[in-house]
């Protein structure tokens, strides 16, 4: 106890970390997603500027969404409630803020070497080998610090967040190092239709494995806090881990249903695609039965409110995921912008939602401050909600024209006038996500470093 009877606070230096890293590389990977979504209405706006051709910065800010915004964001949120729910200290602090920089430093050589045009081609794995093994390298250090702070627990329970985390971060650096071949450092690929399996059996499992049990490990800790009940059922909650770890694995195939991959590979994809009902339904009812008429003290806390708009977010990606799969509907829907809505809905409706959210929920827990502004904050998530919404609207009728046509024999140069007024929409959402990031960076700074209150 401190002199005014307050109770020290752990330094959680790890979580601060991870938490400054998702805020600040939130406003670099929006601001390239406004970038290229302007490229698409003006192709000449950047012309003879190698480093910002739309080719270059289609993945850098893919890959600064996925590993610069999202996952530090989950993460920061993962460095405050495993050691709680675990009743002991992180095993070490110093190596969270080694990992904290060295992911950073990872982080600026993706954005400057893609930027150069130094990439593999490959998509979800663009980066160069030398990248891939320092992000292998990062998520291991994340791994060993959450396993050993599991070893030397107080709590004999494993509640399923922690579960969740551990597993999502080793079945990463595992799909992550098959995905990007780490065993050819020349190519960093394989030739043919098995480099395209194993590419998405990657490319789908950084989103299953990774960003959805990182997603449901914060909403399984914070929507039964921020309700003050607790989780409706525990059991329901290992079921959907498992169902998860066994449905997702093999879906990746469906990406590949209109190209000589083996049949029964696609079949496997589409059964597995249309069962993720399962896992994704055993996650919504226990949390939305945990949050039954609870709504109030839900919107009462803006870390809440972002989570559960997130868990309402993945259901309907889930359930367009399942649909998309449908070789009928893949014939309208793929390789078109209906694709690209529904990713957004899924990285940043879902697992963005919730990592922002996780970050406004622990940021006064572990600064022992309050938010400095929630009027900023909760201005942030209307921004991002009425930019997922625009978002999955636009590029979905941008999809369905250009299915529709293409399927009638249409050429490529009579459908862009057709969805040039949806990708001008589309880049004015956009600058909606962009300031939004802005205001999540400001508010963040703030709230750590430059806000004198104390939480009552």
């Amino acid at each position: 106890m401190t002199g005014n009877s307050q109770p020290l606070l752990p330094n959680y230096w790890t979580a601060k970390g991870f938490c400054l890293t998702s805020a600040f590389w939130m406003v670099v990977a929006t601001f390239m997603g406004l970038l290229g979504a302007t490229e698409l209405i003006a192709p000449d706006l950047t012309e003879n500027i190698g480093w910002l051709i739309f080719g270059r910065i289609r993945p850098i800010h893919v890959n600064l969404v996925l590993f610069g915004f999202v996952t530090p964001g989950l993460l920061s949120a993962a460095f405050y409630y495993v050691p709680r729910l675990l009743r002991t200290e992180l095993y070490s602090e110093r190596l969270g803020v080694i990992t904290v920089l060295g992911w950073n430093c990872t982080l600026v050589t993706v954005f400057v070497s893609l930027a150069c045009g130094y990439t593999q081609g490959r998509e979800y794995a663009e980066m160069i080998w030398p990248i891939d093994m320092l992000i292998v390298a990062a998520l291991s250090l994340v791994f060993i610090n959450l396993i050993m702070t599991v070893a030397r627990r107080k709590e004999p329970i494993l509640y399923v967040s922690v579960w969740y985390v551990c597993a999502g971060i080793i079945l990463t650096v595992v799909t992550f190092s098959l995905g990007n071949v780490i065993w050819r450092p020349n190519s960093g690929s394989l030739v043919g239709i098995p480099d395209a399996i194993l590419l998405w059996f990657y490319g789908h499992n950084v989103f299953g494995l990774l960003l959805t049990p990182l997603s449901a490990g914060v909403a399984y800790y914070v929507i039964p806090k921020a309700c003050r009940a607790p989780l409706y059922s525990h059991t329901l909650s290992l079921f959907g881990f498992w169902s998860l770890l066994v449905v997702y694995t093999h879906i990746g195939t469906h990406h590949l249903l209109q190209v000589p991959a083996p049949t029964w590979l696609k079949v496997i994809a589409i059964v597995d695609s249309v069962a993720m009902v399962i896992p994704v339904m055993a996650f919504l009812i226990n949390i939305w039965y945990t949050a039954k008429g609870k709504l109030g003290e839900i919107h009462a806390d803006i870390g809440a409110k972002f989570v559960f708009t997130g868990t309402i977010m993945y259901f309907f990606v889930s359930i367009q995921g399942s649909m998309m799969a449908l070789p009928d509907v893949q014939r309208v829907t793929h390789f078109n912008n209906w694709v690209i809505g529904h990713a957004h809905v899924g990285v940043l409706g879902f697992a963005g939602m919730i990592a922002i959210g996780g970050l406004y929920y622990t940021l006064p827990r572990i600064t022992g401050k309050p938010i400095y502004s929630k009027f900023l904050a909760d201005f942030q998530y209307w921004l991002i909600l009425i930019g997922v919404i625009g978002f999955t609207v636009v590029l979905t009728i941008a999809g369905l024209i250009q299915g529709n046509a293409w399927l009638n024999g249409e050429t490529v140069y009579r459908v862009l006038p057709q969805i040039h007024v949806y990708y001008i929409i589309r880049a004015s959402l956009g600058l909606m996500i962009f300031s939004s990031a802005v205001i999540g960076l400001y508010n963040i700074y703030r709230s750590m470093f430059f806000n004198t209150g104390e939480i009552e």
